[in-house]
């Protein structure tokens, strides 16, 4: 597992163990404290580095990334989680490995860190909905979707893109950015005021592990519910009120289709946010 000292990271660690599940954790420097059997130190967008930490695995699940494009230059945001995804798959694929998981990002429709404002094409997004990628981050991911797809046609291998949303512990940071995006709604607009607490988002990845079926899925994962105490509807109405809506949003629903990861996956997140109606 690559970016194992993250937070996603270390509930998969978490995952594993309680599966009795033996772990390699390839990291950039070893904190010293990951519940992992073996740990490697180095570039994931090493492919010598990638060799070494897939040696004996079975599967692999692919974290490692910078996670917004604010602290670095647009170049190196780009490469370096491009060129990470495709030297852990491709030596993943190389080793024998069939099963893979990889963190995408809901970043990847395009309206999370756009430099002006930008909406969905229509609501509830799914993973048809046409992407708006205008930042080295959101393309970075998307790239990273289309090297699964093209991983999993050159070594025959299952992958599955996750595209998180906002991710954070109930006491570390989520309540926090719960009651910011009360206060204040728009704050939540581009990333539809979608949510998921650590567990469920290696919970996620664990049940990822065991889809079978060939080739590359892309699958949204988040709380059914949105951080805003207020109807979606309502919200869909003052931040995105020109963008069609496909069906009726009930109550406080995320405007996210999450069936797929429910149908695919058997994936249903568990920990809400506290207050959320």
């Amino acid at each position: 597992m690559t970016g194992a000292a993250g937070r996603i990271g270390r509930g998969v660690l978490d995952v594993l163990a309680r599966e009795s599940v033996a772990a390699t954790a390839l990291v950039l420097e070893d904190p010293g404290d990951l519940a992992a059997d073996r740990v490697v130190v180095g570039d994931a967008g090493s492919p010598e580095v990638a060799a070494r930490a897939v040696e004996g695995a079975d599967a692999v699940v692919h974290l490692a990334a910078i996670p917004t494009p604010m602290a670095d230059p647009p170049e190196v945001v780009f490469g370096t989680n491009t060129m990470a995804t495709f030297a852990v798959l491709d030596a993943a694929g190389r080793a024998g490995v069939r099963r893979a998981v990889i963190a995408s990002s809901q970043a990847a429709w395009g309206t999370a860190f756009a430099q002006r404002e930008l909406h969905p094409v229509y609501l509830p997004v799914d993973v048809d909905t046409p992407d708006q990628a205008a930042d080295p981050y959101a393309l970075s991911k998307r790239t990273d979707e289309l090297t699964a797809d093209m991983m999993a046609r050159r070594h025959g291998m299952s992958v599955v893109a996750l595209r998180y949303p906002f991710v954070g512990g109930m006491d570390e940071r989520l309540r926090a950015r719960a009651d910011e995006v009360a206060r204040d709604p728009g704050l939540g607009a581009r990333n539809l005021w979608a949510y998921l607490e650590t567990r469920d988002a290696a919970e996620a990845a664990w049940l990822a592990l065991a889809h079978r079926a060939d080739g590359a899925q892309v699958v949204y994962v988040a709380a059914p519910d949105t951080l805003v105490p207020m109807p979606t509807a309502e919200l869909l109405r003052r931040y995105h009120p020109d963008v069609p809506l496909r069906r009726p949003v009930e109550g406080y629903e995320v405007p996210i289709d999450l069936g797929p990861a429910e149908r695919l996956l058997g994936f249903r997140a568990r920990h809400l946010v506290v207050g959320t109606p």
